[in-house]
This record gives structure tokens, C-alpha cells and sequence, in this order.
């Protein structure tokens, strides 16, 4: 493609008067992938997490063992070699292996508990900020309820009543994340609800699941995908907290908080254990945490200049 025909396709972009929605969306999109491309840590984040996905969906081919079997008689606790590049554990089976497969179970978590937190949480929210009144009140003092106790300790308190599982984990953790999207949904709604877009689609004859629906949740999706991405690292943390415990994922599943419980026998002579798979957690949570910032500032719409 010439220079010239980028040129005109990056003045279409960002023309300030764009013929059609599909021009104005393009033209937004562009303007955040711009102000995201230009932060190179919150670009780091979004390699960080495309390699996560990669090796999730590609376990099965690079790991170069059994997450779930080992060699218990000649390979228990190697240190990392040539053959077994994160080392073994206690029972013989390679940490790589496992790391590789328990991305899996990771991705697994943190995207169940987004889809079901996190519309919980922007349908709360915006109901609450739209309906305004006893409705608002009522909503919103039981989002304190939840936001008042420690996220950890609150899904203990469900997964103990639920049962150890992963499954389990998941809705428990769920549970205690849509209290601050809803927040955030509610407080985008509040700037909006007496906006003029708003009663023009009123005068229209919308009724308020319409306008709720159609309008207003549309607008708190930019803040809320920031919120979400932000908490995945600490989904992660608190996923790994509930299987450390033994109230999450249940052996012999790959999954890291597990890992770093079966290990913290050997720490101080077999570091290996327990370290591989708290060192994958932490470049993870990192990755999150850096594309969350980026996203949060290209979303932003007073930040920066076109």
C-alpha cells in the first residue's frame, strides 16, 4: 500500500466529521489502538497475555510430559536440567509440564469469573443509577455489604459452604467481584441519565428497559473492560489463595495455587517447586496489571491528544 493511500485512510480515520457509525467506531478504535500502542509497558502486557493464550491453547503440543504423571522411582525432586527445564516435583512430574497446562485452567478462571461477574455488576449498576430512589438504595446497600468484607475471606466463606472444586472457586470468586463494577456502572449512569441523549430517547417513547438496555449500558463498557482487566490479576491471586488452602482446584490437576501448596514442603532446599509455578503468577498478574493501565488510559477520552 503507498504512503499516499495510508494517508488517506488515516485522514478517513480521524476526520472529524465521519459520514457513517461505522466511520465514527473506526475512527474511535483507531484513536485507542494509537494512544495504547504508544505505552510500551501496557504493549508488554498485551504480549504477555497473547503469549498466555498461545500457550494455553498450545499445551498439548509444547509441554514435553504429563502434567499428571511421573516417573516417581528416578525422577523425584530434579533440580532444573537440560531434560526437565523447570525441574520435578515429589511425585517425579515436570513443573514445565504442568505450568504449560495449568495457563489452562488459569485462562479458565479468570474468564468465567468475567462473564459472570461482570454483567452482574453492570446490570446492577445501572439499574441502580437509572431507577434512582428506593431502588438505588436498595441496590446499593447490599453492593456495601459485599464490598465490606476482604474479597479472600468473603470466598472462603463461599467456597467453604459450597464444597472444594474448582467450579466452585469460580462462583465464589464471582460472587465477591461484581460489587465494584456495579459501582462503576452506577456512577457512569448518574453522569448520563439527565444528559440530553438520554431524554431525547425518552420523548421517543423508550421504556426504561430499553433506555437501560440499549443505551446507557452500552456506555459504561469501555470503564468496565478497564475494571475488569485490572482485576484479573487479583482473580488470579485470590484463585491461587483458594487452591493453596485446598479449596479450589483439587489435585491432581495442574492448576498453580495447587503447585505452590504440594511445594511449600521442599522451599528452602527444592525452591523449584514452589517457585516455577509462583513465578508464572506473578508474570501474569504483571501482564494484566500493565494492559489494564494501557487500556484505561486509550480508553480515557481526556487523556492525551488525537
Amino acid at each position: 500500500m503507498s504512503a499516499d493511500a495510508i494517508q488517506t485512510r488515516r485522514d478517513w480515520l480521524l476526520s472529524e466529521r465521519p459520514a457513517s457509525r461505522m466511520q465514527a467506531r473506526l475512527g474511535r478504535a483507531y484513536v485507542a489502538w494509537r494512544r495504547f500502542s504508544a505505552n510500551r509497558l501496557a504493549f508488554l502486557g498485551l504480549l504477555i497475555i497473547i503469549a498466555l493464550l498461545v500457550v494455553a491453547a498450545s499445551a498439548g503440543v509444547l509441554a514435553p510430559y504429563s502434567p499428571t504423571f511421573g516417573d516417581l522411582k528416578g525422577s523425584r525432586l530434579l533440580a532444573p536440567s537440560a531434560e526437565h527445564w523447570f525441574g520435578t516435583d515429589d511425585l517425579g512430574r515436570d513443573i514445565l509440564s504442568r505450568i504449560l497446562y495449568g495457563s489452562r485452567w488459569t485462562l479458565y478462571v479468570v474468564i468465567l469469573v468475567a462473564i459472570i461477574a461482570a454483567p452482574i455488576g453492570l446490570l446492577v449498576g445501572t439499574v441502580a443509577g437509572y431507577a434512582g430512589g428506593w431502588t438505588d438504595a436498595i441496590l446499593m446497600r447490599i453492593t456495601d455489604i459485599f464490598l465490606a468484607f476482604p474479597k479472600l475471606i468473603l470466598a472462603l466463606a463461599f467456597v467453604a459452604a459450597l464444597g472444594p472444586g474448582i467450579e466452585n472457586a469460580v462462583l465464589a470468586i464471582a460472587i465477591t467481584s461484581w460489587p465494584p463494577y456495579a459501582r462503576i456502572a452506577r456512577a457512569e449512569t448518574l453522569t448520563v441519565r439527565n444528559s440530553d441523549y438520554i431524554k431525547a430517547v425518552q420523548l421517543m417513547g423508550a421504556s426504561p428497559f430499553r433506555i437501560v438496555l440499549r443505551h446507557i449500558m452500552p456506555l459504561c463498557i469501555s470503564s468496565l473492560i478497564v475494571r475488569v482487566t485490572l482485576d484479573m490479576a487479583g482473580i488470579i491471586l485470590t484463585a491461587a489463595g483458594l487452591g493453596f488452602l485446598g479449596l479450589g482446584a483439587q489435585p491432581p490437576l495442574p492448576e498453580w495455587g495447587t503447585m505452590i501448596a504440594s511445594g511449600r514442603r521442599f522451599v528452602l532446599d527444592q525452591w523449584w517447586v514452589a517457585g516455577a509455578p509462583g513465578f508464572a503468577i506473578l508474570i501474569v498478574s504483571l501482564g494484566f496489571n500493565l494492559l489494564g493501565d494501557g487500556l484505561r488510559d486509550a480508553l480515557d477520552p481526556r487523556s492525551g491528544d488525537q
